[in-house]
C-alpha cells in the first residue's frame, strides 16, 4: 500500500468522474473533454483566449515588504504620504522618536526579524507599529547597536534603523520597468505569518504543517515555525517529512507538465556534492523533496537546475509549469551582506530569456518575494484562516497578454498562484480533501477563500501581445554590485 491512503489503483479509479465544462458566450470552462477528469471544488470559467497561456513562470525570491520595494511608485498602495513626505513613523527605543520610513540608495539591507513570532509584534493587532521594538529586541545587531561603526552602512542619515528603509527605481530599476510596462499587484500578501520555509511549503501545497507520520496525510496539524524539519532539512538529502497533499500530485493526475529550477549543484538525495551549499538552493527553498506524495508518484526528476531552464526557454520547451528559486549571494535575503542587484540580476536573466525563447507569446511569468523580511510595510494582513495571511510582498505579472501598466489592487498571496494553474490546466480541481482524492487534514482550502482575488483580472487576450522588455542585467556602472557575496557564482 503507499504511503497516505488505499491503494494506488483504488485512488487513481476514485479519481475519474466528470470533467467541469462550462459553455457560454463569451466564456468558456478551463477543461477540455479530453482531460482526466476530477470533482472540483467550484465551476470554474475562464475568459475567452484564456488557452493562449500555455506556460506559467513562478520566480520567488527572499524577504522583501512591498513598502520596502514599491512604497513609492505612482498609483499603488504605497507608503501614506503627506505633502511628499511619509506620513507614517514607527516607535524607535533607542531614538525615543517615532521613526518615518526613508529613502536608501544603497543596494545592503539588514532587515529585522521575520519569524512566526516577530510577524505578530511588527503587525501589533493591526497598527502596524511594532517593527523597531521587535528588531531592538531581537537578534540583529544593528537595529540595537546603531551608532557602532561597523553599522554606518546599514543606517539612514538620521540613525533610523534599515529596516524601516525603501527603495525606489534608482535602486530597482528592472523591477520598476516591469511594474511600469506590465502589472504591478500591491496586495500580494504573504500566505502566512511566519518565515521562509512556511512560506514555499504554501507556495507549492496552500499549508504548513507538522506530520506525526509522514506517510500519514491524515497526521498532520498546522505549524509555522516547523524547527524539527528545518532541522533536518539543513543536513541537504531530503526525506519525506510532509505527508499532506501538495500541487505535484494534481499535476501528475492531470498529465501537466512541470520542473521546479534550483541552484546549481543543490542537494536532493545522497550522496551530495561535496561543496554543495556554495551553489546550491537552501533546502527551506526547495520543500518538494521533504513531500511523500512527490516520491510516491516518482516526481522527483522535475527538480532540475537553473542551466536547464535555460535550455528549456531557448529551445521552446518550457513544461507548463515552472518554479525558479535562487541559490546563495543573490537571493536578496537581507542581513547577509550581499547586493540585492545580485538578486535583481539574477531575476532578470530568467526573465529576458523567457522572452527570447519561442514561448514567450503563451507565458506568463510573476515574481514575487517570500516573506516581508522585517521591513516595514504599513498595510495591515487579513486574517483567513490560523495561518495568515502575513505582510505584505512585492508581486510583479510579466506576460504579452498583461494589462499594460495595471496595478492589481485584489488581495492576492501564493494560493492565487495555485488556483492559476489549477483552473487553466486541470479544470478549476483543488487541493481539496474532499475531492482530490489523497485527503488530509488541512484546515481550510486556501483556494476557495472567499477573499482572493483572481489573476485572470490581470489579464487582456483580445489586445496586441506587448513585446518583450529585454532588459541589462546589471544597470549600475559599477559591475560589482551585481556579483554574488564571495562563495556562489552567478549563472553566465
Amino acid at each position: 500500500m503507499p504511503a497516505g491512503g488505499p491503494p494506488l489503483k483504488t485512488r487513481l479509479l476514485a479519481l475519474l468522474g466528470v470533467a467541469a465544462l462550462i459553455a457560454a458566450a463569451c466564456t468558456r470552462s478551463s477543461a477540455d473533454p479530453g482531460d482526466p477528469a476530477t470533482s472540483t471544488s467550484s465551476a470554474v470559467t475562464l475568459p475567452e483566449g484564456y488557452e493562449k497561456l500555455e506556460h506559467l513562470i513562478f520566480i520567488v525570491q527572499e524577504n522583501r515588504s512591498f513598502d520596502h520595494y514599491f512604497g513609492t511608485f505612482p498609483g499603488a498602495r504605497g507608503i501614506p504620504m503627506e505633502n511628499g513626505k511619509p506620513a507614517v513613523c514607527n516607535p524607535d527605543p533607542i531614538l525615543d522618536r517615532c521613526v518615518k520610513p526613508w529613502h536608501d540608495p544603497t543596494l545592503v539591507d539588514d532587515g529585522g526579524p521575520h519569524a512566526q513570532r516577530a510577524s505578530v509584534k511588527d503587525v501589533n493587532g493591526g497598527r502596524m507599529n511594532g517593527f523597531i521594538t521587535t528588531a531592538v529586541k531581537g537578534k540583529p545587531f544593528c537595529p540595537e547597536h546603531r551608532f557602532d561603526p561597523r553599522c554606518d552602512p546599514l543606517v539612514g542619515p538620521r540613525d533610523q534603523p534599515g529596516l524601516m528603509a525603501y527603495h525606489d527605481e534608482r535602486e530597482i530599476p528592472n523591477y520598476w520597468a516591469y511594474a511600469e510596462r506590465y502589472v504591478l499587484q500591491d496586495r500580494m500578501f504573504a500566505p502566512t505569518d511566519s518565515w521562509t520555509l512556511p512560506a514555499h511549503l504554501f507556495l507549492v501545497s496552500a499549508w504548513s504543517a507538522h506530520c506525526e507520520d509522514p506517510r500519514d496525510p491524515m497526521s498532520c496539524e498546522s505549524d509555522l515555525s516547523l524547527y524539527e524539519e528545518w532541522q533536518i532539512q539543513r543536513r541537504g538529502a531530503q526525506e519525506p517529512l510532509y505527508a499532506w497533499t501538495d500541487i505535484t500530485w494534481l499535476l501528475n493526475r492531470y498529465g501537466v507538465s512541470w520542473a521546479y529550477y534550483v541552484g546549481p549543484g543543490t542537494c536532493v538525495e545522497e550522496p551530495c556534492e561535496k561543496g554543495w551549499r556554495k551553489t546550491g538552493t537552501n533546502p527551506i527553498q526547495n520543500p518538494l523533496p521533504g513531500f511523500t506524495d512527490v516520491h510516491e508518484t516518482d516526481q522527483l526528476d522535475n527538480i532540475k537546475e537553473h542551466p536547464e531552464y535555460l535550455e528549456a526557454a531557448a529551445s521552446g520547451t518550457l513544461p507548463s509549469v515552472s518554479w525558479i528559486m535562487p541559490g546563495p549571494g543573490y537571493s536578496e535575503h537581507p542581513a547577509t551582506g550581499e547586493s540585492l542587484g545580485a538578486g535583481q540580476a539574477h531575476v532578470t536573466r530568467m526573465v529576458n530569456a523567457a522572452m527570447q525563447g519561442p514561448d514567450w507569446g503563451s507565458t506568463a511569468i510573476f515574481i514575487t518575494w517570500d516573506d516581508w523580511g522585517g521591513f516595514y510595510d504599513h498595510m495591515p494582513p487579513p486574517r483567513v484562516d490560523e495561518n495568515g495571511y502575513g505582510i505584505r510582498v512585492p508581486g510583479i505579472m510579466i506576460s504579452p497578454w498583461a494589462r499594460p501598466g495595471y496595478i492589481d489592487h485584489q488581495v492576492l498571496t501564493f494560493d492565487a498562484y495555485l488556483k492559476l494553474i489549477e483552473d487553466r490546466f486541470m479544470g478549476g480541481a483543488r487541493l481539496d480533501p474532499k475531492t482530490d482524492g489523497r485527503p488530509d487534514s488541512r484546515p481550510t482550502v486556501r483556494e476557495e477563500v472567499d477573499i482572493l482575488g483572481s489573476l485572470w483580472n490581470e489579464f487582456d487576450f483580445t489586445q496586441e501581445p506587448l513585446p518583450a522588455l529585454i532588459l541589462d542585467p546589471c544597470p549600475y556602472p559599477d559591475e560589482q554590485l551585481c556579483e554574488p557575496k564571495a562563495g556562489a557564482r552567478m549563472l553566465p
